[in-house]
């Protein structure tokens, strides 16, 4: 890390952060988060506000980690924070931003008193957005808001956060996206044009390169096949995501098997379904894998099928590239800028038979390993950081 002599200081609220509770949520903002605390000219402090819900609600939110968290931790290269908020699970969701920024606003005028922010970041438009927009008001701070996907396409939808998030981005002096599809979307939502730049997601090249498919596969012997056509699909077992169409196409593509990574409420109907099909020798669930698992599984694969119903930019896409892997996804959010080239995979319908013949396709005249990894040349944490750095430097200069 370069020392700085006066760095910016920016208060980030993010529920989307790992933590004790739940360590492999919100992966993306964290390591953002780190590449940007380790060059040296921006500190942040992450608010990562943590949903409490009164008897008898909170048997379906709370979990014993989630109430052991501490207050606070130093993880990723920055001070994270862990006030709690009441809420009531899914009648609550309209007062949530209120109910967040009134729990983070004396822990914000305190620390703002004791070393003064330049900034208030919010990670997610809702209820992220709304909340973050409260504080930086009351703090008199210039805002940014960074629109991910679901954060549009679903809470969009919902006329209570749409008016909410629409006041939030009117007031923010710079807003952010992952693709530039998603930038439209919230055009067409009604924010304004000229205040939303396109911010890519990071890759730790470190990390996902691509590693020769014999060897990856012979360090997952326990997960996959030494040969033979591997299909993987990263991403939460839910139904947006549709795992149940990926198992649906394993059908069409004989000797074919399939490793879903990722963990969900759709577990045990993705299992029944593939036992319903006869495919569930074929197919293993793999859970969540350590980041180090996840690449070698990604390089060991042919194909990585992720079907979803929705997707702001969805960084396993560029990770699976990465890995010198070809996509089969649908056309959402940023696809069309992701696969550009036929190396890169196939954008497709969202169906089972649309699915099956892309994989097929991809099967009979595989890339090469490296030309798919090209592809993902321009994605890396550094950059995402740098303009990050830069996007933060134009905010505090508008304050």
């Amino acid at each position: 890390m370069t020392a700085v002599p006066n760095p910016l200081r920016v208060l980030s609220i993010s529920t989307l952060f790992p933590n004790a509770a739940r360590p492999g949520f919100g992966l993306f903002v964290a390591r953002q988060t780190q590449a940007l605390a380790r060059r040296g000219d921006v500190t942040m402090l992450v608010i990562n506000p943590i949903a409490i819900a009164p008897p008898p609600f909170d048997r379906f939110i709370n979990s014993p980690e989630e109430l052991a968290l501490p207050s606070s931790t130093r993880d990723w290269g920055v001070e994270v924070q862990y006030p709690r908020f009441i809420t009531i699970p899914r009648f609550g969701v309209r007062w949530n931003p209120a109910r967040i920024a009134s729990a983070l606003l004396p822990l914000a005028r305190r620390r703002h008193a004791e070393h003064p922010f330049d900034a208030v970041d919010a990670q997610f438009f809702y209820p992220d957005g709304p909340a973050a927009a409260r504080i930086a008001r009351a703090l008199d701070l210039p805002l940014s808001i960074k629109a991910r996907g679901s954060d549009i396409h679903l809470w969009g939808g919902k006329t209570f956060a749409r008016e909410q998030m629409l006041t939030a981005a009117r007031q923010a002096d710079g807003l952010l996206a992952v693709s530039e599809a998603l930038r439209q979307d919230m055009i067409a939502l009604g924010m304004p044009a000229e205040k939303i730049a396109v911010h890519y997601t990071g890759l730790d090249t470190e990390l996902f390169h691509p590693r020769p498919r014999a060897q990856a596969r012979e360090r997952l012997s326990d997960l996959v096949p030494a040969d033979g056509p591997l299909i993987v699909s990263a991403g939460n077992l839910i139904p947006l995501k549709g795992q149940h169409l990926v198992i649906e196409a394993l059908g069409a593509l004989p000797d074919t098997r399939l490793v879903l990574a990722g963990q969900g409420p759709e577990d045990a109907a993705l299992r029944a379904q593939a036992s319903r099909l006869g495919l569930a020798d074929r197919i293993v669930f793999a859970g969540n894998l350590q980041p180090s698992r996840l690449a070698d599984l990604l390089s060991a694969a042919d194909v990585m099928a992720l079907p979803s119903e929705r997707e702001g930019l969805a960084n396993v896409w560029v990770e699976a590239l990465a890995c010198g892997t070809p996509l089969v996804i649908t056309d959402v959010g940023g696809a069309r800028e992701v696969v550009r080239q036929p190396a890169a995979g196939r954008i497709v319908e969202r169906s089972a038979q649309a699915i099956a013949q892309a994989i097929g396709d991809i099967l009979a005249a595989p890339p090469s390993q490296s030309d798919v990894a090209a592809e993902a040349a321009r994605f890396s944490w550094s950059t995402n950081a740098a303009e990050l750095a830069a996007h933060f430097a134009r905010i505090a200069a508008r304050g």
